[in-house]
């Protein structure tokens, strides 16, 4: 078999954290763009009209390479595509009941959690606890009628991006390119069917199946690519709270796309996760694999 050409041109231009921003922004922009189509086919049904135009973009552009899963991949594939498409479902169910940014905020922590959990020592834990407090400006909790089930979707949602990451990585480390979401898409895609078809039946136009496709480009096909190539070179602790920025991405999105205007102590939020953020990127790359991608790796040791 011939040896993967090395893709060090291409990675080295840009560097993890940019692959990151750049997946963080595409999600937010997706999410945003998401409100209307939510409105027509519901929060599920959107999930997984996404997801399967996502799942055919990724069929069309890679090849799964079924040939190189062993028997021990098959509970990572599966779990990612799982996990995938309840984060899905979850994050839309939420944004229809709740502000996009206050989302994106409760959503965080499930990668603040394993950036905390992650860490090997307590001036890394600094930064998670610094996010957290932002996160708590960002969300107001003491002002505003509380709407427990936007919540409890957005805490699905971070439960399922926790998860993610770390199977994410793991996948990633097992397979070159983007052949593995060939494989783990068309699993989140059949994940989002059990609540999303029954939700999307009877709504389903041309008008909706282009906007779907349209919008799956932005998510799940652009971020999921840019985090796999992102989280082969950063360790997850510093993935995890880089994260943190995305709550500053809702809430812009959120006012300029959908006018939901954030307050002046969601701004001091902002300002707190964006410092969190940038300061666990740094020192946050993992060491250069020396075997080959489909090798048994140390990211094996994420989960466990």
């Amino acid at each position: 078999m011939t040896a993967p050409v090395p893709s060090t041109a291409p990675t080295t231009a840009v560097p993890p954290w940019g692959l990151a921003v750049a997946a963080m922004l595409s999600i937010q922009l997706g999410s945003a763009l998401s409100v209307d189509l939510i409105g027509t086919v519901g929060p599920a049904g959107t999930a997984w009209l996404r997801l399967s135009a996502g799942a055919l973009i990724f069929l069309l552009l890679a090849r799964p390479p079924l040939r190189s899963v062993r028997r021990s991949d098959v509970p990572a594939l599966l779990g990612l595509g799982l996990t995938t498409g309840v984060m899905t479902t979850g994050f839309l169910a939420a944004i229809e009941r709740i502000p996009l940014g206050t989302a994106v905020a409760i959503e965080f922590l499930g990668p603040l959690t394993v950036a905390a959990v992650r860490s090997h020592s307590l001036r890394a834990l600094a930064w998670p606890a610094l996010a957290l407090s932002g996160v708590v400006l960002l969300t107001e909790p003491w002002h505003g009628r509380i709407d427990l089930a936007g919540i409890g979707f957005a805490g699905l949602a971070a439960v399922g991006w926790g998860f993610y990451i770390l199977l994410t990585q793991r996948i990633g480390d097992r397979f070159t390119g983007i052949g593995a979401l060939s494989m783990t898409v068309p699993v989140a895609a059949v994940t989002a069917a059990v609540l999303g078809v029954p939700q999307a039946a009877g709504h389903l136009t041309p008008g909706v199946l282009a906007a779907a496709a349209g919008l799956a480009l932005l998510l799940p096909v652009l971020p999921f690519a840019l985090e796999m190539l992102a989280l082969r070179r950063m360790t997850p602790t510093a993935f995890g709270t880089l994260m943190a920025v995305e709550p500053a991405f809702g809430v812009l999105l959120g006012l300029l796309v959908l006018h939901q205007h954030p307050s002046g102590v969601q701004t001091a939020g902002i300002l707190l996760v964006v410092l969190a953020g940038a300061a666990a990127q740094r020192g946050g790359r993992r060491r250069p694999r020396t075997s080959g991608p489909t090798a048994d790796l140390p990211a094996l040791d994420l989960i466990g």
